[in-house]
């Protein structure tokens, strides 16, 4: 089977990840909107395609795609994912897999004010969480609050816009510094459709951060979740970890995957505190934290790929070694040695009952049900 990684950046051991799994039965495709992205070095074969938030965006993917019979699509940024799950059917029909949950869920985990609902629907403790400055400064007066706190966008990538503000005057200043970072990122446009509570305010926890893999097969059913204690962080990427055995999280991550139902893989960010374990996120997505279970023991690129085929992964896959530490390295790769292709959108077919190739994407509201969750 060949599969292609989109926006590979420098995700280059996700690459040699998934050209293990395949071995000599397929290739691995990555694609990127910049040539010197390092990881395309790595593939087999790559290309340059429009950015994600350009209209061209899926057409081109779905060219690569139909050009090199790709079999197993693997996208790596969130604001990526709602596209490609309004557009799944599409993919599907020239036979492509993306590994991408429904609109409903995409859209449940990328607005953070969603997945606060879900979770406390599912009995989880979250942060206490305002999407006005008002709110928290009523709150504050009641001591209901305390300072430090979170500034963060509602739809938010990484740590873009987060702030931590430790008084009155630097939560005004961050709330300011917040919107503007909003509105000069791609986070612009889906943080027009609610501007008024585009940016939420959260209870600063203090305690062990914890990251978690909560995986799923393809139709949605729970399979088994991979553990990870954060022993240091970098530009909002897990730098340094180790793997853990932990029931109390192990219980979290079922209860997440059997009610969320995603397909493949779930991003987890928890704190354990003294007061119990806080959910702070979830992505659909491979996240960065993933490496550290592989190193473990884990292969889930072989999962996808078998599940993709039709057929059953082998449960060693989903075992993973505790106890295991493991850092981030940098290295350096040449990236103009390898020719790489830019990707045109072409002209596909559209399956009968979906979505049409139309320009931009429906509004949240739209796909999220009356309550803002599942």
């Amino acid at each position: 089977m060949n599969v292609m990684l989109t926006c590979a950046g420098r995700r280059s051991h996700c690459v040699e990840f998934f050209k293990q799994a395949v071995g000599d039965q397929g290739r691995v495709f990555a694609c990127d909107s910049s040539a010197s992205a390092p990881a395309l070095q790595k593939a087999d074969k790559a290309f340059i395609v429009p950015g994600i938030d350009d209209e061209d965006y899926i057409d081109a993917l779905l060219t690569v795609c139909n050009d090199h019979q790709i079999g197993l699509l693997v996208p790596a940024l969130e604001p990526e994912l709602l596209p490609l799950a309004i557009h799944r059917a599409r993919f599907l029909a020239i036979g492509t897999v993306p590994l991408v949950s429904t609109p409903e869920i995409v859209a449940t985990c990328y607005d953070k004010l969603a997945t606060s609902s879900f979770l406390s629907n599912c009995g989880l403790r979250i942060p206490v969480t305002f999407d006005s400055l008002d709110a928290v400064r009523a709150a504050l007066s009641r001591g209901e609050i305390t300072f430090p706190l979170v500034v963060k966008p509602r739809w938010g990538v990484s740590s873009i816009g987060m702030l931590f503000p430790e008084d009155e005057e630097e939560l005004d200043l961050s709330y300011k510094l917040t919107k503007k970072q909003i509105e000069r990122s791609f986070l612009a446009q889906i943080s027009a459709t609610d501007s008024q509570r585009s940016i939420l305010i959260q209870e600063r926890l203090l305690g062990e951060e914890y990251g978690m893999d909560v995986i799923n097969d393809l139709s949605g059913s729970y399979v088994c979740t991979f553990i990870k204690r954060k022993i240091r962080m970098r530009a909002g990427q897990t730098d340094q970890a180790v793997t853990v055995r932990d029931d109390r999280l192990g219980l979290i991550g079922r209860l997440i995957g059997e009610n969320l139902a995603h397909s493949g893989i779930l991003d987890c960010d928890l704190f354990v505190t003294g007061h119990g374990c806080y959910v702070i996120d979830i992505n659909p997505r491979i996240g960065g934290g993933y490496p550290f279970a592989q190193i473990a023991g884990a292969n889930l690129p072989a999962a996808l790929i078998a599940w993709a085929s039709g057929q059953q992964p082998d449960p060693a896959w989903f075992r993973i070694k505790p106890n295991v530490a493991a850092s981030r390295c940098d290295s350096f790769v040449v990236t103009n040695r390898k020719p790489i292709k830019i990707a045109c959108p072409g002209e596909q077919p559209d399956p009968v009952g979906t979505f049409p190739k139309s320009r931009g994407i429906p509004p949240i509201s739209r796909i999220l049900a009356p309550h803002g969750h599942l």
